[in-house]
This record gives C-alpha cells, structure tokens and sequence, in this order.
C-alpha cells in the first residue's frame, strides 16, 4: 500500500538513535517511565526523558507551558528521531494547538501515544499531515506491536477479532482513505476546537466506559449534528472496554452503534483490537487505508519511512 500524498512520513528511528519521552497530558509514575524507557532501550535506542515529564500541576504533568516546551524541544532537536508520550490522561488538549509546526514540517519526527494524545494526533495531521502511532508501550504483545510500527516501516493489517462485541455493529462495505481518528471523546471534544476536516478519511474510534451510554451517545452525536461526520468514507472500531455486559434499559453499546453510525450509509468494521484495556495492538494514524468487512481487515500504510 503507497502513502496517501496528504500525509508527512517521519524517517524511521534505527538503532542507536535518540528518542525522547514527554509528558503532555497527566504524569506518569517513575516506574512506569522507568518500564518504558526500558522498552525502548531494549530495540537499541537511545532514550532521553523531557525536563518536565514527571512534573506535577494538579493531573497534569506541570504547567501548559512546561509540557509545551518539553514537546517542542524534542520537534526542534535534530538528533531526536521520535517523540514517545508517556501516558495519556489529561492535558494535552491545552496545547495541541501551540505545537511549533514549523518545526514539526523541517523535521518529522513520529508521535507514540493514545488516548488523551489523540489531540496531538489530530492536531499534527491537520496542521502537517504527519503520521503518528496509536501506540503502547506496556505489554509484550503492545510493545512488540509498536515496535514493529515505530522501525520496520512496513504496511500493518489489523483484522477483526471475532469475540469483540463490536462486530455485531458491522456495515458492510469496503473504503479507502487516510486513517484518522483515536479516543472517541477526545475527537468529540475538539468539534469547534481545532478536529480537522475529516471528509475522504477512514475514521477510527475507541474508548473505555467511564459512564454509561450516554457517554458514546453524546459524543456521536455531536459529531454527526456538527457535520463533522459529513464525507467519513468508512468507519473502524477499536477496543471498547466496560461495555461487554453493560445494558442500559434494553440497550447495549451495539444498538448506539447501529443507530448513529448506521444512519451514515458508510461501512463499519468492529472488532479492531487497539484502544485501552490490557496488551492490545497498536496502529498508525495518518496514511492511507483500507477497510475491508468481507475479509474483515483493515490494511494502514506505515506512519515512517
């Protein structure tokens, strides 16, 4: 599969390379940072951790300011090959939009994270079309996952798990176009904030239940009234966790499913093992990809190169 021509490859971090990890949403633990930096030493690289990555300001890890110049330190330093984000949580939609992209453009580099990073994510893509990963470092399975997006470059095809209760809200069909998406609320939240164009995309979502459905309901449906929604050419399905045996008055995460997404007349493919919860996969958000229901797969191109 070729790169969509709208989308900015980063150059692919080799061994011995830098890489630096940031903090742009909540702090993680110093274990966690530890186990991370482990990980990524493992595949030879070199790790540096950001001034500020274990910084407090209340959940987050220091002030906007301070995240801010931790992520743009790691865009401006040539010698950094990626940007690895250690955690989520929440934040990072304070300063997506400050990002020196100026920066990002001379020199890309790949972003790894997920969840609340979802907004450095579309953030980056819509201000440079750069690639990033939807990636975790925690886990074999995740870390093995990630690695192989972060340094072989090659083409990934995810395929439907067929216990995951989001099958059941498939839509027939197969579409083209360039990946784009993450956390579902986060991409909610950034309607009239900064959420890109998503006409011509492939859009993918996941989250974890917080509340009940409500949750998805809402945030679906301010996509859709906003127009955000309008020229989705397919949409893809992650992880889901909270909701396998959640029922709320007869109804389950399946049937909000198949009532908003359904009324869009695009094809939904459930089942794609990436979002929160324990090991999943990782998955390259801004290159070009296929969805595909009849054989169940969704085939991205690489996020480096």
């Amino acid at each position: 599969m070729t790169v969509s021509r709208s989308t900015l490859v980063a150059p692919m971090p080799r061994p011995g390379d830098r890489v630096r990890l940031v903090s742009p949403a909540s702090f993680p633990s110093r274990e966690l940072l530890a186990e991370t930096a482990a990980v990524l030493e493992s595949w030879g690289l070199v790790v540096e951790v950001g001034a500020h990555a274990l910084d407090r300001w209340g959940y987050m890890a220091g002030r906007d300011e301070d995240r801010l110049a931790d992520l743009d330190d790691a865009f401006r330093d040539p010698g950094v090959r990626a940007v690895i984000a250690t955690r989520g949580g929440a934040g990072a939609y304070r300063i997506a939009d400050d990002i020196d992209f100026d920066a990002v453009r001379a020199d890309p580099k790949p972003v790894v994270g997920f969840s609340d990073i979802t907004a450095l994510h579309l953030a980056l893509w819509h201000h440079c079309g750069l690639a990033g990963i939807h990636g975790y470092l925690a886990g074999a399975r995740s870390s093995a996952a990630t690695r192989r997006l972060l340094m072989t470059g090659e083409p990934t095809v995810l395929h439907r798990d067929p216990r995951a209760m989001t099958v059941a809200a498939e839509v027939p069909g197969s579409a083209t176009g360039d990946l784009v998406g993450g956390n579902l609320g986060t991409v909610a939240h950034a309607v009239g904030a900064g959420l890109p164009s998503l006409a011509g995309t492939i859009l993918f979502l996941e989250a974890e239940r917080t509340i009940g459905l409500g949750q998805i309901d809402r945030q679906l449906t301010q996509l859709i009234r906003s127009g955000a929604l309008r020229g989705v050419r397919g949409v893809a399905l992650g992880r889901f966790p909270g909701f396998e045996d959640y029922t709320d008055r007869g109804w389950t995460l399946v049937d909000v499913f198949e009532d908003r997404l359904g009324s869009l007349g695009v094809p939904v493919l459930g089942g794609i093992d990436v979002g929160h919860g324990p090991d999943p996969l990782s998955l390259p958000l801004g290159p070009a990809a296929t969805l595909d229901t009849d054989a169940g797969t969704l085939t991205v191109g690489p996020a480096v190169g």
